[in-house]
């Protein structure tokens, strides 16, 4: 695909986006009474919502030109909590985390794989070279902590370093006689041409036309001998797959120097615009201020109070209001002061306040009806297509023939922040100095302002109190990890949880059935509430905010997959605080608080962070604990509410759970501590049809002799975990060696699948 494809990606996905806009202006801001109206219009919404966010990330991806993904970037961020927004609406609506969407699809003519949820790749791309180094860092330490395993490296042999230097002067003497042979060859190629120019006979042309052919023909059929000896040695590749090898190189060549082109560096033009148009900046700000406090004296009858730097200084005042405005917004503030202490003083002799008279018999109560709760995103949206219609739609593709940076767009955007600078560091200061000294000439005023908190209770949580400011963010991060809490992410991505979509669930789920979640909305719930928020702080700002998320499951479904995956996916580090895991490091509630504290400042300092609490119902157990373990996973479970408590919305820091048996827990902390809770279930058929995949995957071979369709009806009960380990036991290497004499059968598979134990239908309706 070339860069106008991606460019024309855009422009349709922003087309789409306008139509979106639009019928949310439409449709969501009136009161709607109809519930299965309302379903569908949010349904419909959220589909071309994630249409429109793969072919986003698609453009952003692939177009070359920064300022163009710095456009298409914050668009992206939008679509993304507009789609987390109305899945919060939906989950509401109907009480439930997964969706009958069937009859939409069919109605917008989309197949189930288009409401797969992309991965933005830009979450790892953009950080690849710090993520690279904090991994290269952590592996250092828990190499000298002694909890990383290396490669031993045996040193070589006497013999065998003889034999290297025998192998090289072999080689060096065969390159030698090969350069002198050829010399000869090339002179008595010069000789014989002489000899031929001299004219020879038709018998002696075609006796060495012959000779060429036949020479010919025979290196061909050795080369071809050749290839399938190597092939059969395993040494090479067949034909078709060196091929695929070769586009492969080819097109990991062309990803390389994409990135390169997109990884230039920036051109700044901020000392310019400081020289250049500096001053000027700071006189209009200057006029501007002075400009405010005059219009305000005339309407108020005094000057007002400069604005606190926690306010935001001078930059308060450029709020879009007028002196009209603020003027009315002092005298409704006064009215409402004088209400209130007229109200104070009455109502306390007149007794209580007279409750709301009860309807009539007979007349009907109107209920609002539904309607969509207010947006963070639409803005950002709105603001994202204003700027492609203005800059980038009408704009001279031959401008970006060589897919350079743009001059005045940078500038543009470099002139906000040297005009901040400016504010802050110039004319701030300046200001308020003038503003005293009018107050003075003018006012009497001395302009005495008290501290804003002054004078106000300070109460400080006994979280902050765990005071550990002297300690740098590399002290604890190195000791998280030499304790084994700090711990290296397997990589894994969400695409490797394999599963497919039963469309025959939906018919049961649209009977009013309550189905466990298939394998697909079980990712699907993953990247919405997890990776999603982690990877854009954008996001996870504004959006709905989700804490922590559970994933419960029997043994062996791929819930730590999953949590390794969220991990890989948005670049997060991981702590591991699983009971077994913490028993001993950090005895009694001081030391809990102490370890919770430290990963609470080095996850937030180098976020993303994911924190793992592996068997959880351990720490939300019903009995008295029985041993020091026990204790200190209790008191984990008491401490996690202080916890999340402390998280804030720019803290991209996730609390996962991860349990094989809920119903042993205590049900009200245990349901407080996790707001999103994920059932997996045990796999279905088309999910145990994975057989193939894991046998092709450890090395087998698959015959007529192997029957993967029974392989799957018999496995039924059993877990993907189950599956695995019963490859990995049944193609050992001595196997995987006797396989081509002696084919893999399918009773191979099934007396090793004996031995382990499914999960019964007791259990299964247990966990429902």
């Amino acid at each position: 695909f070339s860069t106008s494809t991606y460019t024309k990606m855009w422009a349709d996905a922003q087309r789409d986006l306008d139509i979106m806009l639009q019928r949310e202006r439409e449709e969501f801001l009136q009161p709607q009474e109809d519930l299965g109206k309302v379903r569908k219009l949010l349904v419909t919404s959220y589909i071309k919502y994630l249409e429109i966010f793969s072919n986003l990330e698609m453009a952003h991806h692939h177009l070359i030109h920064q300022q163009k993904q710095a456009a298409i970037r914050q668009v992206l961020d939008g679509v993304i909590g507009r789609i987390l927004e109305i899945k919060k609406e939906m989950v509401t609506l109907e009480n439930s985390e997964c969706h009958y969407m069937d009859d939409i699809l069919i109605e917008l003519k989309r197949a189930p794989a288009d409401i797969e949820i992309p991965i933005p790749r830009y979450f790892i791309k953009e950080n690849l070279v710090i993520l690279q180094e904090r991994e290269k860092h952590l592996d250092e330490i828990l190499l000298n902590a002694g909890l990383l395993k290396q490669e031993p490296v045996t040193a070589m042999t006497l013999q065998e370093a003889i034999k290297v230097i025998q192998v090289a002067e072999r080689a060096r003497q065969g390159r030698s006689q090969a350069a002198f042979m050829k010399k000869m060859y090339l002179e008595d190629k010069r000789r014989t041409k002489q000899e031929d120019q001299m004219g020879k006979n038709p018998d002696d042309a075609a006796t060495c036309i012959q000779k060429v052919w036949r020479g010919y023909i025979q290196r061909k059929k050795t080369e071809k001998l050749r290839e399938e000896e190597m092939i059969f040695l395993g040494m090479s590749l067949p034909p078709h797959l060196e091929a695929m090898s070769c586009l492969q190189r080819g097109a990991k060549k062309a990803n390389v120097l994409q990135g390169e082109v997109q990884e230039r560096e920036d051109f700044s033009y901020k000392e310019e615009l400081r020289e250049k148009e500096g001053p000027h900046i700071r006189e209009t700000l200057q006029d501007q201020i002075s400009q405010c406090f005059i219009e305000c004296r005339h309407i108020t009858g005094r000057f007002p109070d400069y604005p606190p730097e926690k306010a935001g200084g001078s930059k308060a005042i450029f709020i879009e209001k007028t002196p009209e405005q603020v003027a009315e917004e002092l005298a409704a503030k006064k009215e409402t002061e004088k209400k209130d202490q007229k109200g104070k003083n009455g109502k306390e002799d007149k007794g209580a306040v007279k409750a709301k008279k009860p309807p009539k018999a007979g007349k009907q109560v109107v209920e609002e009806g539904w309607k969509m709760g207010p947006s963070n995103f639409l803005s950002i949206l709105e603001e994202g297509s204003s700027q492609y219609k203005v800059v980038w739609e009408n704009r001279d593709k031959r401008l970006d023939f060589l897919q350079d940076h743009d001059p005045e767009l940078i500038k543009g955007k470099e002139r906000e922040e040297v005009e901040e600078e400016i504010r802050v560091q110039q004319v701030d200061e300046v200001m308020q100095k003038k503003l005293l000294n009018l107050k003075l000439a003018l006012d009497g005023e001395s302009g005495s302002q008290s501290k804003d908190g002054r004078g106000e209770k300070v109460r400080a949580a006994s979280w902050e109190m765990m005071s550990l400011a002297c300690r740098t963010i590399d002290s604890l991060y190195q000791e998280l990890a030499e304790k084994g809490l700090l711990v290296k992410v397997r990589t894994v991505n969400l695409s490797d949880y394999m599963g497919y979509r039963d469309c025959l669930r939906n018919i049961l789920r649209e009977r009013g059935a309550q189905l466990l979640p298939t394998i697909p909305e079980v990712r699907q719930l993953v990247t919405l509430y997890g990776i999603l928020p982690l990877g854009s702080p954008t996001v996870h700002e504004n959006a709905p905010l989700v804490k922590s998320i559970l994933l419960a499951g029997p043994a062996g479904v791929g819930k730590k997959m999953l949590v390794h995956a969220i991990c890989t996916e948005t670049g997060a580090n991981l702590f591991n605080l699983t009971p077994s895991n913490i028993a001993g490091k950090y005895p009694d509630r001081d030391g809990m608080v102490m370890m919770l504290h430290m990963i609470l400042k080095v996850g937030k300092e180098l976020q993303p962070s994911v924190v793992w609490i592996g068997d959880t119902e351990r720490i939300f157990s019903k009995g008295e604990p029985k041993g020091q373990e026990e204790m200190n996973a209790k008191l984990l479970g008491n401490i996690l509410p202080q916890f999340l408590k402390a998280l804030k919305a720019k803290d991209r820091v996730l609390l996962v759970g991860t349990t094989t048996r809920p119903f042993d827990a205590n049900m009200g902390p245990f349901c407080k501590v996790y707001q999103k809770i994920i059932l997996i279930p045990k796999p279905d058929y088309l999910t145990r049809s994975l057989w193939k995949h894991f046998i092709l995957q450890s090395g087998g071979t698959i015959t007529k002799s192997l029957n993967l369709h029974c392989l799957a009806q018999v496995s039924d009960g059993f877990t993907q975990g189950h599956i695995v380990d019963v490859v990995h036991t049944v193609l050992s290497e001595l196997r995987l060696l006797q396989m081509p004499r002696k084919p893999l059968r399918t009773l191979e598979f099934v007396n090793s699948l004996a031995r382990h134990d499914p999960v019964y239908k007791e259990e299964e309706e247990t966990f429902q």
